[in-house]
């Protein structure tokens, strides 16, 4: 259940945001500056470990800060788990293959930098997996959608919670194309969550759609 006595303001919540920003940029330096030079050949290994331990530190100190308990695998059933795998090939139909390409289109530029992205990931598969269809998810719904979304609805309402919540999701991305795409992802994910009351359905729903996309993208399938 929702604790009703959690709260955050929005300022909180973009605070928060930057935060994770912050903690991203450190495992960035540390790994283009220190791993990849002193340890080339088990560098991708390595930034995975780091990625999970400051993302475990800096979830740590916010649920010490604000003294509020997630509990991931709360509100979990077949239906609900169903429901949420079905979001993630909704996903893939209308964004992947409706949306997207006309985001493709309008922002060239930034479809040129997604497209240098998907050929970095395509050099170490295994670890590109681990980090766009666990790790990311997993951490991106426990912060959006765990305690953002929470806090801002128990502050101002669903509406607004959706809203803001879907939007600090949206800029996580840094990327035109992907940055629209996850706006509508954040809305979708944030009705999902209120509706279920589940983070874990969140998560399958997120990291459900990345694998999809994932496989479409990087691996040779033809």
């Amino acid at each position: 259940m929702i604790n009703s006595a959690y709260t955050l303001t929005i300022l909180q919540s973009i605070l928060l945001c930057a935060g994770y920003f912050l903690c991203m940029l450190c495992y960035t330096i540390l790994d283009m500056g220190v791993w990849r030079k002193i340890t080339p050949n088990i560098s991708v290994w390595l930034n995975i470990f780091t990625i999970i331990l400051f993302n475990l530190v800096f979830f740590l100190l916010i649920s010490n800060k604000v003294s509020y308990k997630l509990n991931i695998l709360g509100g979990i059933s077949f239906l609900k788990i169903l429901l949420a795998m079905l979001c993630s090939i909704l996903f893939y139909f209308a964004l992947d293959k409706c949306l997207d390409p006309i985001f493709e289109h309008l922002f060239p530029v930034s479809e040129i930098k997604y497209q240098d992205t998907i050929t970095r990931l395509k050099q170490s598969p295994v670890t590109s997996f681990m980090l766009v269809c666990i790790i990311a998810p997993v951490v991106e719904e426990i912060l959006i959608r765990g305690f953002i979304l929470t806090g801002l609805q128990n502050e101002y309402g669903n509406f607004i919670a959706l809203v803001v919540s879907a939007i600090l999701f949206a800029l996580l991305h840094f990327n035109m194309v992907q940055t629209i795409s996850a706006f509508i992802c954040g809305l979708v994910l944030g009705l999902l969550y209120i509706k279920t009351d589940s983070i874990f359905c969140c998560i399958v729903t997120h990291s459900g759609y990345n694998i999809i996309s994932y496989l479409k993208m990087i691996l040779p399938l033809n």
